[in-house]
C-alpha cells in the first residue's frame, strides 16, 4: 500500500459479526470481516484506519453555544435540613452568647473527646506505614474480620464475608438503598426520621413513603400505618433504632412486631443502627438481625457516634441473609457499588481492630452516663414549661420537644418559633419540620452540662414571654 493511503480511512458498519463497509480509498470497495484479520464486535458506525486503528466517527456538532446543565440526579438531590435552615433568619441576640443545640456532632464543644486508646490505634496505624495505599474496595479482610468478631452473636453470626466497610454510615445507607431499589420503587421511612434517607432516595428516582412514629408511645412505630403503605413496588423498609431525631429505643417485643410486618409482605429491612449500644442504663437494644428468623437485613453502622469520631468516615454494612434470600446477587451488587469510590479510609481501617478490641468499657459508660444526665436535665426543665411537651429519650443524643402552637399565636409554625428563639435568646434548636414532623423541635444533648442548664433557662424565658392561654382555658379557670 502506498504512502498516500496510510492516513486514509473507510467507514464500516459494526453489526456484531465483523466489520463490513465500503472503502473511501479511490472509490474502490473494500469488503471484509475484520481489520487485520481480527473481528470487531459492537454496534454503531466507526472510522477504521487502513493501518487497523479504530476510533469513533466524528459527529457533526449540533450545539451553537455553550449550555452545560446539572444532571437530573443533581437537581433532585435536596437535604431537607439545609433547605429549612438556609431559609431561616438566624440573627442571634448580641447580648447573649450563642448556644447551638442543633448539630448532631458530639465533637463540637470539645467536652466529649474520644478515648486515648482510639487515638493511639490511629497513631500506630500511621506509624506503621502499612496503610498509605489503596485498600480493597470492600475493606481490608483483617478489618472486616474485626467488625465481624465484634458484632457476631449466636442469634446473628457474622463472618468477614458478611462485612463491607464504607466511607461512614451515610455511604453504607447509600449502598444499601442503591443495591435494593430501582427507580420507580418505593421505600418506607420513619417519620420523624433522618433526612438523608429521602435525600438519597429521591435523587435516585425512588419514592419515599413516610410511616408515623407515635410520640405518646415513646416514638414507637404506628404498625398499622406502616403496613398500609406497603405495595408491590416496596423494596425496602428502613428502621432506625436508636432513633435520630427522637432518641427512642425500641423494645425487643416492638422490633419483633416490625419484623412480622416485613415477613408478611416479604420486604427486606435496612436497619440503621449507627447508635447501636448508645442506650441508657436499664434499656436494652438488641439488633434487628438477632431477632429475625426469615427477614433478610442490611445493618448499617460505624465509628461516628459510639466512638465520637464522625470525621474519620468509617462505617460498615453487615449482611444478614436469612434463608439465603439475598443470595450471591445482592452481595455481588454491593461489591460492584463499593468500586465507585474505592472504599473507606485505609488508615482508619488499619486502626479498626485495635479500636474495637482495646476501647475500655469505661469510655462507653462515661459517654452514656453523660448523655443520660443531660437528657434528664433537659427533660425535667422543659416538662414544667407551659406549652412544651418534651419526650424523654432512652438513648442516642437527641430529645424531641412538642410545641402547643395554639398557645403561641405569635408564631405560625415550629420554624418561626425556633427562628425567634435564636433572635431573642441565642439558642438554636432544629425545627422538626426538617424531619417532616411539624410543631416539634429537636435538641442535641451533647453540649456541656452548664450550657444545657443555661439553654433550658432561656427556652423557659422565651416561652413565658410568648405563651398565651386559649379562651377555653380561661373559661375553665373562671368556673
Amino acid at each position: 500500500m502506498n504512502s498516500r493511503m496510510e492516513n486514509k480511512s473507510y467507514v464500516v458498519q459494526m453489526n456484531g459479526n465483523g466489520v463490513h463497509g465500503k472503502s473511501a480509498v479511490n472509490g474502490k470497495s473494500l469488503n471484509g470481516s475484520g481489520v487485520n484479520g481480527k473481528a470487531v464486535h459492537g454496534n454503531g458506525i466507526h472510522h477504521v484506519g487502513v493501518n487497523g486503528s479504530l476510533y469513533p466517527a466524528k459527529a457533526k456538532s449540533r450545539r451553537q453555544r455553550w449550555e452545560v446543565k446539572p444532571s437530573e440526579m443533581a437537581n433532585k438531590t435536596l437535604n431537607p435540613i439545609r433547605a429549612i435552615v438556609d431559609g431561616m433568619k438566624l440573627t442571634p441576640n448580641p447580648e447573649k452568647p450563642m448556644i447551638a443545640l442543633s448539630i448532631g456532632d458530639p465533637t463540637v464543644f470539645g467536652n466529649l473527646p474520644t478515648d486515648n486508646e482510639v487515638l493511639q490505634a490511629m497513631k500506630d496505624a500511621i506509624d506503621s506505614q502499612k496503610y498509605n495505599g489503596y485498600a480493597p474496595s470492600v475493606g481490608y479482610l483483617k478489618s472486616r474480620q474485626a467488625v465481624a468478631n465484634f458484632y457476631s452473636c449466636p442469634e446473628a453470626p457474622v463472618e468477614a464475608e458478611d462485612v463491607i466497610l464504607t466511607s461512614g454510615c451515610s455511604q453504607a445507607i447509600d449502598l444499601a438503598i442503591s443495591v435494593l431499589c430501582n427507580p420507580g420503587d418505593n421505600i418506607l421511612v420513619p417519620c420523624p426520621g433522618f433526612s438523608l434517607y429521602k435525600t438519597l432516595a429521591v435523587s435516585m428516582g425512588i419514592e419515599v413513603k413516610l410511616y408515623n412514629l407515635l410520640p405518646e408511645k415513646s416514638w414507637e412505630v404506628d404498625l398499622q400505618h406502616m403496613e398500609s403503605l406497603i405495595d408491590e413496588r416496596t423494596s425496602c423498609l428502613i428502621v432506625t433504632n436508636p432513633s435520630n431525631p427522637c432518641g427512642s429505643v425500641f423494645s425487643k417485643e416492638h422490633l419483633q412486631k416490625i419484623l412480622k410486618v416485613a415477613s408478611r409482605h416479604c420486604v427486606p429491612i435496612l436497619a440503621d443502627e449507627i447508635y447501636s449500644d448508645m442506650v441508657f442504663p436499664g434499656c436494652s437494644c438488641p439488633s434487628m438481625a438477632s431477632l429475625s428468623s426469615d427477614v433478610p437485613i442490611l445493618s448499617c453502622g460505624g465509628l461516628a457516634k459510639r466512638w465520637l469520631v464522625p470525621g474519620w468516615r468509617l462505617g460498615w454494612i453487615l449482611i444478614h441473609d436469612r434463608n439465603n434470600i439475598f443470595g450471591s446477587k445482592i452481595r455481588e451488587g454491593l461489591v460492584k457499588l463499593t468500586q465507585r469510590i474505592l472504599g473507606a479510609c485505609s488508615i482508619v481501617q488499619g486502626a479498626l481492630e485495635s479500636i474495637l478490641n482495646n476501647t475500655p468499657q469505661s469510655f462507653y459508660n462515661n459517654t452514656i452516663g453523660f448523655l443520660k444526665t443531660n437528657s434528664e436535665i433537659c427533660f425535667n426543665e422543659l416538662c414544667t414549661v407551659p406549652g412544651l411537651n418534651p419526650v424523654m429519650p432512652s438513648g442516642a443524643m437527641y430529645l424531641m420537644v412538642g410545641i402547643e402552637m395554639a398557645h403561641f399565636p405569635d408564631f405560625k409554625d415550629d420554624v418561626e418559633f425556633t427562628e425567634r428563639l435564636v433572635t431573642e435568646q441565642s439558642v438554636f434548636c432544629l425545627p422538626a419540620t426538617a424531619f417532616e414532623y411539624p410543631n416539634f423541635f429537636r435538641i442535641v444533648v451533647t453540649v456541656p452540662e452548664e450550657m444545657m442548664v443555661e439553654a433550658c433557662g432561656r427556652i423557659r424565658e422565651f416561652c413565658q414571654r410568648h405563651y398565651r392561654p386559649r379562651s377555653s382555658d380561661s373559661n375553665d379557670l373562671d368556673q
